[in-house]
C-alpha cells in the first residue's frame, strides 16, 4: 500500500528553521519525483518545491526560492523541506505527493505556524 507520512511542523517564530520529513512506503521511492505543497485553508494548495527521482532536478516556488531546499535519501525513502528564514505568510499545511501512474497519493500532512 503507498503511503506518505509527514513529520516535523510546529510552531516556529519568525526567522526560524524547520525540517519537514515525508517517509515512504509502499512503492519504489528512488523511480518516482516528489512534490512539497501547502495549504492554507479557504486557498488552494500550492506546489512549493519538487525533486526528481534521482534528485538532480529541483525547482521551487518563488514564494520559497532561497529559502526552502527540498531533498531526498533514496536509501531511507525519504524526502526532506529544509525551511528558513521563515516568515508568518508561510503558515500552512504542508503536505508531500508523488504520483504513479494514474495514482495520486499524498500524506496526511503537517501544520507549519510561524508566529511570535
Amino acid at each position: 500500500q503507498v503511503q506518505l507520512v509527514e513529520s516535523g511542523g510546529g510552531l516556529v517564530q519568525p526567522g526560524g528553521s524547520l525540517r519537514l520529513a515525508c517517509v515512504a512506503s509502499g512503492f519504489r521511492f528512488s523511480r518516482y519525483d516528489i512534490g512539497w505543497y501547502r495549504q492554507v485553508p479557504g486557498k488552494e494548495r500550492e506546489r512549493i518545491a519538487f525533486i526528481s527521482d534521482s534528485g538532480d532536478r529541483t525547482t521551487y516556488a518563488d514564494s520559497v526560492k532561497g529559502r526552502f531546499t527540498i531533498s531526498r535519501e533514496n536509501s531511507k525513502s525519504i524526502s526532506y523541506l529544509q525551511m528558513n528564514s521563515l516568515k508568518p505568510e508561510d503558515t500552512a499545511t504542508y503536505y508531500c505527493r508523488v504520483v504513479i501512474g494514474v495514482m495520486t497519493r499524498w500524506g496526511q500532512g503537517t501544520q507549519v505556524t510561524v508566529s511570535s
